[in-house]
């Protein structure tokens, strides 16, 4: 059910063993929604305990390196996440972008490292408040979609059903602030554009989610609009009251 909306929680650089049973909770609820795809995207360390226990969500890594192995100190590898019992991979964050100073070429091969791993990729894109202001914005996400998007042998059929965009505006991350749903269906519009040039028509099948400070009070307005295909959500994803709030605004908006 490629179409199905795509609700993924990120903790980033939260969690502890103790947090697992919200994932429980979270995993008993989603089989209920058979029409969301959830998942969530644990720290490294908690990785292969999700994954044993998930049966309705899906488990995935918060980045990952180019290579399968090597000497790389604290780094993983797609290899190794798929070896825990990752399914897919967020890549290009802003976080990431921003504190380790990663390009565009790189999100595309850490992309193109999970797609050879068996993983899916999630990748992030998304416009400073400085760019915004400039009247940049469209500009500078689109050329992000074009450098981070994995390349993808011609014989891959299906495979860029295995990619999601996730346009997570800097200035709208953990702030509170969310963009003017006009503006996000205007720049998930202008992503699918890029896509379709260049994975062609499997290109307007991909899903392009939306983040930024999405909770249950915006979700149903942010997922019921034109062009958006689910939310990666941070902060609401740790509990599964919130998280699943908004999981649940996903299912009402699919059935509008």
């Amino acid at each position: 059910m490629p179409n199905r909306p795509y609700i993924v929680g990120n903790w980033k650089m939260n969690g502890t063993r103790a947090l697992l049973s919200e994932a429980r909770s979270i995993d008993r609820a989603a089989a209920r929604y058979q029409g969301v795809q959830v998942a969530i995207a644990p720290p490294f360390t908690l990785i292969n305990a999700m994954a044993a226990e998930a049966q309705a969500i899906g488990t995935g890594g918060q980045d990952c390196h180019t290579e399968a192995k090597g000497a790389h100190t604290g780094d993983i590898s797609a290899a190794m996440l798929a070896d825990a019992g990752a399914d897919f991979v967020i890549v290009g964050h802003s976080e990431r972008r921003r504190d380790h100073g990663e390009s565009d070429a790189l999100v595309q091969v850490k992309g193109e490292a999970a797609l050879a791993n068996g993983l899916g990729v999630i990748v992030c894109v998304g416009e400073t408040l400085e760019e915004r202001d400039a009247g940049q914005a469209e500009a500078v996400v689109k050329a992000q979609v074009g450098g981070s998007l994995p390349a993808l042998p011609e014989e891959a059929d299906g495979q860029q059903l295995r990619i999601a965009v996730a346009y997570e505006p800097v200035w709208a991350i953990g702030t509170g602030r969310v963009a003017a749903v006009d503006d996000v269906v205007s720049m998930h519009r202008a992503i699918r554009a890029t896509l379709t040039e260049r994975y062609g028509e499997p290109g307007s099948r991909v899903r392009i989610l939306y983040g930024g400070s999405v909770n249950a009070d915006n979700a149903r307005d942010l997922l019921g609009a034109e062009g958006v295909g689910g939310a990666l959500v941070g902060g609401a994803s740790l509990t599964a009251e919130s998280f699943l709030a908004i999981v649940s605004a996903a299912d009402s908006a699919r059935q509008d």
